[in-house]
């Protein structure tokens, strides 16, 4: 007979609810491939510092949250981590168990190894009591259910998904007879006899498996683990529907069906309740670190700051311009997105003429857009993740085009299910085969597709009175710390990435556009500058632009680093000639291609372009990989330096900054945003397994959303093996973010004591914070608000 919940105190029962809920929010979201960003997944762990998170993940995942002590050996050795690095950081720690002295630190690095093994779930236990599988099975037939549950239009069938994700699974599971045949007998009456309701499932399965208030959380974040990338993608459903100032209940809906499961496996397996239950003690215990733990958490500050030191370095030794004398005005200005890839090419673009000036900004420019593209009514939101649209733009044209554009969408997608369809696929490929052979042959040589058509220019589906007008292009423009001194041509280069047969293209895009192109937002902003109405209401708030300014929007395509620059939205008349611009873009792009060929596997500076249009290429361009810094200052500290493209560069000139409202937005959305980039690249580097998005070679796409390695199991998410390897080694170091900004160190504390959040990165080193003057680092944040002079630590220079 099942033991009930109803015979739970009260108290318990709202706790073990609590539980599910806090080991919901443990899970990180994963974003759809049609728009994929960079997420943190370490999002639930940031109130702990590395050591703990890494116990944590070692209990439910059998991951950890660092390197291996073998990395950190090799480090030392070739001399990357000095002595002094390895002593500042053994210093920082906050643990009170830590070793004494750098030399029993580095002892460590000659000890066993800690295995990571995660707390085995019932179906583990089971599995090595009766010889069956189970974790495989669980994981295969949920998969299964999942692709059809969460399917956006792929399937041919899919599952319907009215009735939420516990009831249909209910309504499938008590037909799936496919773990019967493998030998759990019942499972379909067990299901059908389940409580209605995921929240009565949770309380019902937790009380049957004996877990108390205590171990609950624990215990719940291990199966979420276990369900993989499908918790993930319900966690995305959550943080969509909260955003819009909803709630969704997939996520605990998830864990009830998990659970279920567990309740099932332990009727069936009797023997192994003595071993659950010092499972479920184990689960009850508080996280604390071990002592190698806390040893890998020290070297891995330790290469941090190593990091840092070569970054001091590498900056140039110059002083602050200043800003209120004369200066030449710029025979070009050029606005690009901060990503890291933007840094290779601004310096290439910089070096084409002493006059030229580019700005960093996050390439959504400022602008909080929600777009239908041409042919769609779907609502793109050309955002960071972390705001909300505010203006509706659309590049729908006339009527006629539209509806062409609408009939040939149709058109393709009833091709594509006629190729995939049951009846019609065999026969399909035996009759069109030899044509698409050819086709087959091109692709495999790049020369595969053309380019596409420019897209008809945005425009605002809602119009703006001048007041809102000018107050938009104000806040951007002193965001952009670009109020004076403007050149003739200004550029706006949104930024974006071409490539075939990837499903994964859109987190080559724009993070700061929600994983869509730069275009769109760029294009928009130029209308609004090049507006008079805009430029007349502009100089009531002091911003004069010239009559002769224009701003020019453009695309940076990072795959080939070409850049194509909208010309056609100008006005007629504009008096812009852009002739020599395009040849100190296509001198930019040269430069720029021979310097990030050279990190590419088998890349050819000129074929760059092939490449990204080659089918089979599973390395297209390196994304953000080495991303390991973040710089809000003006260009002029750090011009001239080689950043290797691993710098986020934020144009940001503090003495414009009135009350420091930039500042406040600087850090709490860029550096923010740019702090998931750099954890989802470090956690896809140290824990591949968990974190990261397996080998692009087998992977299906399923439901529109996300991949699978192989025909089914967990829906994998993060960067795949690819994307940060060569082959031979890792292409990307894991580092945690470094963010140097040049303000008042008391501006900065300021901002850091308004927001909680962002404060709670800094103080568990998640993120590490700097204050620099004049092109120096002058101090470094330590936890609880207080700062270190860069003369008593590492970066003194």
């Amino acid at each position: 007979m099942l033991q009930t919940y109803l015979h739970e105190p009260q108290v318990e029962l709202h706790q073990i609810l609590d539980a599910a809920n806090v080991a919901g929010r443990m899970i990180q979201p994963a974003f759809p491939l049609e728009a994929t960003v960079a997420v943190n997944p370490f999002l639930g762990h940031t109130g702990d510092d590395l050591a703990t998170a890494s116990a944590r993940l070692r209990r439910v995942a059998g991951a950890r949250a660092t390197q291996s002590a073998h990395d950190y050996a090799r480090a030392i050795r070739e001399g990357q981590i000095t002595d002094k690095d390895l002593a500042d950081a053994l210093a920082a720690s906050s643990h009170a168990v830590k070793p004494s002295d750098v030399s029993a630190l580095k002892g460590l690095l000659n000890g066993p190894d800690d295995a990571a093994v995660p707390l085995p779930t019932l179906a583990d236990l089971a599995a090595g009591e009766t010889g069956i599988h189970w974790p495989s099975i669980v994981e295969k037939t949920f998969g299964l259910w999942a692709a059809g549950y969460f399917d956006k239009g792929q399937a041919l069938w899919s599952a319907s998904s009215h009735l939420g994700a516990y009831a249909a699974w209910r309504a499938w599971a008590t037909h799936d007879l496919t773990p019967e045949i493998a030998g759990l007998s019942g499972l379909c009456a067990h299901v059908s006899e389940a409580p209605d309701s995921a929240e009565r499932a949770i309380l019902r399965a937790a009380a049957t498996i004996g877990l108390s208030p205590s171990a609950a959380p624990s215990a719940f974040h291990r199966l979420h683990i276990d369900i993989g990338g499908w918790s993930q993608h319900a966690r995305w459903m959550l943080w969509q529907a909260e955003l819009a100032g909803g709630s969704d209940n997939t996520l605990l809906e998830l864990l009830a069906i998990r659970l279920v499961w567990e309740e099932a496996i332990i009727h069936y397996a009797p023997n192994i309740v003595d071993a659950w239950q010092e499972v479920v003690k184990a689960h009850a215990e508080p996280i604390l670190p071990t002592a190698q733990e806390i040893g890998l958490a020290i070297f891995q500050d330790a290469a941090e700051r190593a990091y840092q030191r070569q970054m001091e370095e590498t900056m140039p030794r110059k002083s602050v311009p200043d800003m209120k004398g004369h200066k030449r005005r710029p025979k070009l200005q050029a606005a690009f997105c901060i990503d890291v890839r933007s840094e290779v090419f601004r310096r290439a673009l910089e070096s084409a003429d002493a006059g030229i000036e580019t700005i960093g900004f996050a390439g959504f420019f400022g602008l909080p857009l929600s777009h239908k593209a041409e042919g769609s009514d779907i609502c793109e939101a050309h955002l960071p993740v972390l705001l909300s649209p505010k203006l509706e733009t659309s590049s729908h044209c006339d009527a006629k085009h539209e509806h062409n554009l609408r009939i040939k969408g149709r058109a393709a997608r009833a091709w594509g299910r006629f190729r995939q369809a049951a009846v019609s696929s065999f026969a399909f490929i035996e009759a069109a085969g030899p044509v698409y052979a050819a086709k087959l042959a091109g692709d495999s040589f790049g020369y595969a597709g053309k380019k596409s058509k420019a897209a008809p220019a945005p425009h605002l589906i809602s119009t703006l009175s001048l007041e809102e007008k000018a107050g938009t292009a104000a806040a951007v423009l002193k965001a952009m710390s670009l109020t004076k001194n403007y050149a003739r041509v200004v550029l706006l280069l949104g930024h974006g990435g071409r490539m075939t047969n990837n499903p994964h293209e859109s987190a080559y895009h724009c993070g700061a556009c929600g994983g869509y192109t730069g275009e769109v937002s760029a294009r928009l902003l130029a209308q609004l500058l090049n507006d008079p109405e805009t430029r007349s209401a502009l100089k009531t708030q002091g911003i004069i632009i010239p009559d002769d300014t224009r701003f020019v929007a453009g695309l940076h395509e990072t795959t080939t680093d070409r850049v194509t620059v909208f010309d056609a939205d100008l006005p007629p008349a504009s008096g812009c000639d852009l002739e020599q611009i395009h040849a100190w873009l296509k001198q930019a792009e040269d430069l720029a291609c021979l310097e990030r060929s050279v990190k590419l596997p088998g890349a050819e500076p000129g074929l760059m372009a092939q490449r990204a249009r080659n089918w089979a290429e599973i390395r297209p361009e390196w994304g953000l990989a080495g991303c390991a810094a973040f710089i809000a200052a003006p260009r002029a500290l750090t011009a001239g330096a080689s950043l290797d493209g691993r710098a986020f560069l934020h144009s940001y000139d503090w003495q414009q900054d009135e009350n420091f409202e930039t500042l406040e937005l600087i850090l709490t959305a860029p550096v923010v945003v740019g702090s998931w980039i750099s954890l989802q690249y470090y956690g896809s580097a140290v824990a591949p397994d968990v974190f990261g998005g397996g080998n692009k070679l087998i992977h299906n796409v399923v439901g529109g959303i996300g991949v699978l390695e192989g025909n089914g199991g967990r829906l994998r998410t993060g960067l795949p093996l690819q994307t940060i390897h060569d082959g031979e080694k890792w292409m990307h170091h894991p580092l945690r973010l470094s963010v140097m900004i040049e303000a008042p160190q008391e501006a900065i504390t300021g901002v850091l004591k308004k927001h909680q959040e962002l404060r709670t990165l800094f103080d568990h080193s998640w993120l590490h914070l700097f204050v620099m003057k004049e092109g120096r680092v002058s101090s470094r944040y330590l936890p609880g608000l207080c700062w270190e002079s860069a003369a008593n630590q590492a970066l003194a220079s």
